[in-house]
């Protein structure tokens, strides 16, 4: 159980620093606008990573088809990466070197634009067991037009060739900024390449880094969704394909050879991701604005190149347009820079209060060197995580990291850079994980944490709902307005006649639905006497809402209240939106 300190100077809870209660109850800062998004980042172009220990790669540039002029030039790149990276480059076309000893000195072999049948049918095998052993792939290019006939090379390079236009420029659409191989990257990167179509989409089963907006060029055949970078785990190894690199010039490039190189450090294993397929997360946060996301106590996020990073506190920004209810999981990248602290904040209540998260939420923790329950991966004075587990996945501070959150009824998994490093079930009904909202903590000045690219996927639909009059001031009861179902009908008290009319639906997606359709904030505004009304459901924070301890029922949108409409409350008065003030007509029991 949690120690929560509480004296008359000082509070001190979760991974907060100690603040006294005037300076807790400072107003938040709201984020600063965005800056505009840039292609590539200047001061990351540098091919030099952190240091990492010594390590040998294969280059193997056989070609049995199609041979690229471009490979020259790729075998001294990537011999100049290693040079400044501290890997030793072998490079290779003989598919002799190919044996279980010879492979097993490198941590990652590299395919260079190889083309058709490259390796016989012993080396193949002691490829595949080169992979089993925690081998890593490179695939560059034409990697993806080698080996047709070989169904583990498929598996292996994501897909295989199919067609390419002519060289052109085209924008690529950053998909992952987490990944040591585009984490330099901006939003987009627009570069002139060769760019292939594949005979299957590998989204299924890779995680999709990038893809071609294919309205920016033209000969794009994949119907809009079209990866050009990936990575995966494979057969017990790691495996990294890149569509880019036909031409000679692409290879000067400071900002590809930097997206070669975390490709080749991600497959040699000396930085971490999570590489898992991603499909169907929606997002909360992706880099243009922060809509629907509120600050509660003092200092901030500041929002610049699509990247969140706190300041001062402490507090909470919190996303305040949907309290998430049922099985979900909810995925984030984050960044120390060094040792600083930071957390994120699930299953808590709405409230401006960043101590409400605190103290009726739990804290998944940012922070490398606290003790065992309160360091990074730990649920927060609860849980230490897979201490073991947890070393071998995170990256070090300036790297970029994932956490995944996956909530089961009350049970909380959490995943870093794919790996599974924490597994708790909560069993205070204070804290109940099957309804909250998520939040950000911002901890205190120096201590700097960004985030990127936050999204959610429901995974199973709330299923706790009860049905039954809303009665309000006075015994009266919700009403639909003469039972209508058009959208915009109005929505009243009126005396109970147990009609279908006031018989409401609590559903465990945090609305309140009547006749089929959702008790909705006309435009999800916020000002009041806002018009309540019945709207076709949407799942909009406009149509949710959270009955409150003090007996009022709170829009989290907007933070407002549903209230009774004036001073005498006769059948047909309207209710409307209004600032939460506890009176007899903000009242409501709920079935």
């Amino acid at each position: 159980m949690r120690t929560l300190l509480k004296t008359a100077l000082t509070l001190c809870a979760g991974a907060m620093l100690c603040l006294t209660p005037q300076t807790a109850a400072l107003p938040g800062s709201a984020p600063a606008a965005h800056s505009t998004a840039r292609s590539v980042h200047a001061a990351d172009l540098t091919a030099t990573a952190a240091a990492d220990p010594a390590y040998k790669i294969l280059v193997f540039s056989r070609t049995a088809g199609f041979r690229h002029s471009s490979i020259d030039e790729g075998v001294t790149a990537l011999r100049d990466l290693g040079a400044a990276n501290n890997f030793t480059v072998d490079a290779t076309e003989d598919p002799g070197t190919f044996t279980t000893a010879n492979l097993a000195q490198y941590r990652a072999v590299v395919f260079l634009s190889t083309t058709g049948d490259v390796l016989g049918p012993a080396q193949q095998t002691a490829f595949e067991q080169y992979l089993g052993t925690g081998g890593g792939y490179v695939g560059i290019h034409a990697a993806a037009d080698t080996e047709y006939d070989w169904p583990f090379y498929e598996g292996l390079a994501g897909a295989l060739f199919q067609s390419h236009p002519a060289i052109q420029p085209a924008t690529v659409k950053v998909e992952d900024r987490a990944h040591d191989a585009t984490a330099h990257l901006g939003p987009t990167w627009q570069r002139t390449d060769e760019w292939y179509n594949y005979r299957t989409n590998p989204r299924t089963t890779a995680h999709v880094l990038a893809s071609l907006d294919e309205s920016s060029y033209s000969g794009g055949s994949m119907s809009g969704d079209h990866p050009i970078a990936w990575c995966k785990d494979y057969a017990g190894g790691r495996a990294f394909y890149t569509g880019g690199g036909h031409t000679e010039q692409s290879y000067t490039d400071p900002a590809f050879r930097r997206h070669l190189l975390g490709g080749i450090r991600w497959a040699a294993g000396t930085t971490k991701a999570d590489c898992r397929p991603e499909t169907g997360y929606t997002p909360l946060f992706d880099g243009t604005g922060t809509t629907g996301w509120k600050q509660a106590g003092p200092g901030g996020f500041t929002l610049a190149d699509g990247t969140l990073t706190s300041h001062g506190g402490l507090g909470l920004f919190w996303y305040g347009a949907t309290e998430f209810t049922g099985d979900y999981s909810l995925k984030l990248d984050w960044k120390a820079s060094g040792d600083d602290n930071s957390g994120v904040f699930v299953g808590f209540p709405s409230s401006d209060d960043p101590w409400s998260a605190v103290n009726n939420g739990y804290e998944i923790q940012i922070d490398a060197t606290d003790a065992a329950d309160r360091t990074t991966g730990a649920v927060y004075g609860f849980q230490s995580a897979d201490l073991a587990a947890r070393d071998g996945a995170l990256n070090p501070p300036g790297e970029w990291n994932t956490y995944e959150i996956r909530v089961t009824g009350e049970r909380l998994e959490l995943f870093l850079n794919g790996r599974k490093i924490n597994d708790f079930t909560n069993t205070d009904p204070a804290r109940s994980l099957k309804q909250g909202h998520i939040g950000l903590q911002n901890h205190g000045d120096g201590d700097d944490v960004a985030f990127r690219n936050i999204r959610i996927k429901q995974t199973a639909p709330p299923s706790d709902t009860r049905s039954g009059e809303v009665k309000g001031v006075g015994g009266k009861c919700l009403d639909v307005d003469n039972a209508g179902t058009a959208d915009g009908t109005e929505v009243q008290i009126w005396t109970c006649n147990a009609t279908a009319a006031q018989r409401w639906t609590v559903a465990g997606d945090g609305s309140l639905r009547a006749l089929g359709k959702c008790l909705d904030v006309s435009g999800g505004a916020s000002a009041d006497g806002t018009r309540i009304q019945l709207w076709t459901c949407n799942g909009t924070g406009a149509q949710k809402w959270a009955a409150q301890s003090d007996g009022t029922v709170r829009n989290p949108l907007s933070g407002k209240c549903l209230d009774a409409s004036g001073g005498t409350w006769e059948d047909g008065t309207p209710v409307h939106l209004w600032t939460c003030h506890t009176g007899p007509n903000q009242k409501w029991t709920l079935p």
